[in-house]
């Protein structure tokens, strides 16, 4: 499949990859760690509120020159497909979501644990193919997730289902990491399964001030996710600029992707020791998800980047991610 013929699929129809503009990777509008609503004494979730405020974001990124959304929420994580097209629908943006599901240690694992690989291929294809349930809305890239320095069997089955969907449809692969750890395992298990490594976003590598992990990464072929830019209690955003800095002088800017991870409202309570995302919010006053075009792209144009290496980063990288199949 070509470039000319590859279409994305956003959550109110297909595009084409010069469609996008310029795109956040890894943002979300709804999370809720699974169980969430069983939790009595977390603030309630008021859809109207959020999709106002969700609105108000949205036009926001707009207004800046965001064109694409990634929202790479997976399906445990309070998945709500049908809100991102409302969402998309009144505000204009364009939205992509996610098929898949998220690590061990944090997702729901029971069903998945006993189903096979096979199974969870098919689901997870049946989502890009026909739709998330009966919403009809199809999935436009497939999350896979890894804990903290291994990956489990559970987490290799999941990412083995993940990258054979990706092999069967041409869907791109995006990826949390934990601890900015086994990024070399997510690409070893994708790669394995026939599906080239610059179909793959190792997310969350930005998560320790190692260049050489990055670049590392990006030798490999894979797009290196420097996506949790405003969350200053995993890394200093000026930590984080130096080593985009240091990865695209070592001649890699056609790998790097950028994004904040943000989220416009955290169902239930964040955290164990968070009452509200409000709280959460108050630590991290740059963790919003226009700090990139309005902050991080000054730094980086000062610290040597040109206009068209920006351009690159925003609107070439994620275009070649969609169009590779």
């Amino acid at each position: 499949m070509t470039e000319a013929t590859r279409t994305v699929q956003t959550v109110t129809g297909s595009a084409h990859p010069s469609e996008l503009g310029r795109t956040l990777i890894h943002e979300h509008v709804l999370v809720g760690f699974p169980g969430w609503n069983l939790d009595a004494k977390a603030p309630p979730f008021k859809r109207a509120e959020v999709m106002a405020r969700a609105i108000d974001q949205m036009q926001e990124l707009a207004d800046i020159g965001v064109g694409t959304f990634v929202d790479p929420c997976p399906m445990d994580l309070g998945r709500d497909v049908e809100f991102l097209a409302d969402l998309s629908q009144r505000s204009g943006m364009r939205i992509v979501c996610t098929t898949g599901a998220y690590f061990e240690a944090e997702g729901i694992t029971y069903t998945f644990r006993h189903l096979p690989v096979e199974e969870i291929t098919a689901i997870y294809v049946k989502e890009i193919i026909d739709g998330i349930g009966e919403t009809g809305i199809k999935a436009g890239a497939v999350k896979i997730a890894t804990g903290s320095r291994r990956v489990s069997d559970y987490e290799r089955k999941l990412v083995t289902a993940g990258a054979r969907a990706a092999r069967a449809t041409g869907a791109p692969l995006i990826s949390h990491t934990q601890d900015a750890s086994c990024g070399h395992d997510q690409i070893d298990i994708v790669t394995g399964e026939g599906v080239s490594a610059e179909r793959l976003v190792v997310g969350h590598s930005d998560g320790i001030d190692d260049p050489g992990y990055h670049r590392s990464l990006a030798e490999r072929g894979a797009f290196v996710g420097f996506d949790r830019f405003g969350i200053s209690l995993i890394v200093s955003d000026e930590v984080r600029v130096r080593n985009v800095l240091k990865l695209a002088r070592a001649g890699h800017t056609r790998r790097i992707l950028l994004s904040h991870d943000s989220i416009v409202c955290w169902r239930g309570r964040p955290v164990p020791y968070a009452n509200s995302y409000e709280e959460v919010l108050a630590q991290l006053p740059d963790w919003r998800p226009t700090a990139i075009l309005t902050k991080i792209v000054p730094q980086l144009l000062a610290g040597g980047l040109s206009t068209e290496d920006v351009e690159t980063i925003l609107v070439d990288n994620p275009r070649r991610l969609f169009s590779a199949a």
